[in-house]
């Protein structure tokens, strides 16, 4: 199926989410609070997800919200508040009327995608026969070409990956405690 044949549904959907990408990533760049900036990258990356179950790549949009926007900026948020960085004054941006309004028409947004998710038609190009994932799964074997290589070739950069990131927790740590030393002090 080529783009021209996609269904207008998806194409709609493809660029929205892109759209919607581009500006968290806008907004995580222009943020003062590292909290707030945090909070929409996480956003960037739900979008990324969701535009990756677009393109039929189910595993690798999980995978996106599970590592990225889950493991990795809980590590980032950790972080942020060992050292202290975000201050109630730096909050300030996300009190004012004209943010509650966009959350207001972003939070209608998504109530409407999902109505519109839950009525819309599926074409008939589209549709699998009864239980065909299951016997490709099972056939091809989809998940072993991703786990193979993470798991033998890179498996080293994968471990000394953690271990740089457990580095900075504790490193966050040992700068936390020390700026509070000299505060007492």
């Amino acid at each position: 199926m080529t783009y021209n044949e996609l269904p207008l549904f998806y194409v709609f959907h493809f660029y929205f989410f892109g759209i919607v990408a581009i500006a968290s990533a806008i907004a995580f760049v222009t943020r003062k609070s590292p909290v707030a900036a945090a909070l929409w990258l996480v956003n960037t990356m739900f979008c990324l997800a969701a535009m990756y179950v677009l393109l039929d790549a189910q595993f690798i949009g999980a995978m996106q919200v599970l590592v990225y926007a889950g493991a990795i900026m809980v590590v980032f948020l950790f972080v942020i508040m060992l050292l202290n960085l975000g201050h109630a004054s730096d909050l300030a941006d996300a009190r004012g009327m004209t943010w509650k309004l966009v959350a207001g028409f972003l939070g209608l947004a998504l109530l409407a995608q999902v109505f519109a998710i839950t009525r819309a038609r599926v074409p008939e190009a589209l549709v699998l026969p009864e239980n065909a994932l299951a016997t490709q799964f099972v056939r091809t074997g989809a998940i072993a070409p991703l786990a193979g290589p993470l798991f033998n070739e890179y498996l080293l950069a994968f471990e000394v990956t953690s271990v740089l990131l457990l580095a900075a927790v504790v490193g966050a740590v040992v700068l936390g405690k020390r700026r509070e030393r000299t505060r007492a002090h």
